[in-house]
């Protein structure tokens, strides 16, 4: 079955779901193309992921898909960790912004389970997931809703244990994408499989369609994802640059400057392995050497991101960005789906 029958679409190819990053406006704007537009939800209390689907749907007909993130269960409770050393790190950040470092709050994150309540109660397209496998329960209630279910893999294993939990179609995501690294079966440092070596063994390893990502950024990049085997592409970082992101002007222009050793991994801002633009943030944390375990790093450094995003101050931003950056040429949305389009194989258009 194709990847336009499993998921609704007439273009097999999806927008890469940016937590923090994402816009009504995109997300709308590839679907609306016949693409699937997606939106990322992560620290979405339920209200406002109701109130994201809604204006989601206002704002196309067609349909869309919203990401949440899986519990792997080494995630760390405000009561539970120790930010000392970690606050001490970026206390230089807080101070060149000048604000403080707030107190912790009771939680970092809301229960994942209210979430996937309120993403079921608001039943959009597709729901996709990253860091872990869909339980049972969950497919079984998405499905009974018309709710389609994409999982993210980085590994082989990873792939035929997502395929075995029922999901609709398989993201594989190379060492190239932008990002975190969603990695749930071993440590991200051992899953850095690259997308050309990645989407064929993960094609002959299931049985579902399977959507390339990671280092994919125009028409030549679609080809080849589909020569191996990949039944479409999913595309962040070219998305990412144009007008209809989120993301501030000065990530923007970060992508627009990157050449192709520019961007790398690192821990510095999440607490998880993450693929960006290295910035003064970025040196300052890892110079420091202290880093919090996940959520609490991201919390920790998303109140300085928090005030340097409406200042433009990209040197305090996680600048997210894959390997392509060089190849994201284009500032509009509609020129840069236009391109991919150009890509897919003819006996796979509509």
């Amino acid at each position: 079955m194709s990847l336009r029958d499993v998921l609704g679409i007439e273009h097999p190819i999806v927008l890469g779901p940016f937590g923090g990053l994402s816009s009504i406006e995109l997300t709308a704007a590839v679907s609306s193309a016949g693409g699937l537009g997606s939106y990322g939800l992560y620290g979405y209390a339920p209200e406002r992921i109701r109130e994201t689907v809604a204006a989601l749907r206002a704002a196309t007909d067609r349909p869309f898909a919203v990401n949440l993130w899986l519990p792997t269960g080494d995630e760390v409770a405000p009561d539970a960790v120790d930010l000392t050393a970690a606050a001490a790190a970026v206390q230089p950040l807080f101070d060149e912004l000048g604000v403080p470092i707030p107190d912790v709050p009771a939680r970092f994150l809301p229960p994942v389970e209210d979430q996937l309540a309120a993403v079921l109660d608001a039943a959009p397209a597709v729901l996709s997931v990253v860091y872990g496998v869909p339980s049972p329960e969950l497919v079984e209630a998405a499905h009974a809703r018309g709710i389609r279910i994409t999982g993210t893999v980085t590994t082989v294993a990873e792939a035929r244990a997502m395929d075995a939990a029922g999901v609709d179609a398989i993201v594989a995501s190379g060492a190239e994408a932008a990002g975190h690294r969603v990695s749930f079966l071993a440590p991200a440092e051992q899953s850095l499989i690259g997308t050309f070596a990645l989407v064929p063994q993960v094609v002959d390893a299931v049985a579902v369609p399977v959507i390339a990502a990671g280092g994919i950024a125009d028409r030549r990049g679609v080809a080849a994802a589909f020569a191996l085997g990949a039944a479409g592409v999913q595309v962040g970082t070219a998305f990412l640059r144009t007008r209809q992101s989120a993301a501030p002007e000065a990530h923007r222009q970060a992508i627009a400057a990157a050449d192709d050793t520019t961007t790398r991994l690192t821990r510095a801002m999440s607490g998880r392995l993450s693929r960006g633009i290295p910035n003064t943030a970025v040196r300052t944390i890892e110079a420091a050497g202290a880093i919090a375990a996940f959520p609490a790093q991201n919390w920790l450094t998303g109140r300085f991101r928090a005030e340097a995003g409406p200042r433009n101050l990209g040197e305090f931003l996680s600048l997210w960005a894959g390997q392509s950056a060089p190849l994201a040429t284009r500032t509009e949305a509609a020129d840069v789906f236009a391109e991919l389009r150009a890509g897919v194989p003819s006996d796979r258009m509509v």
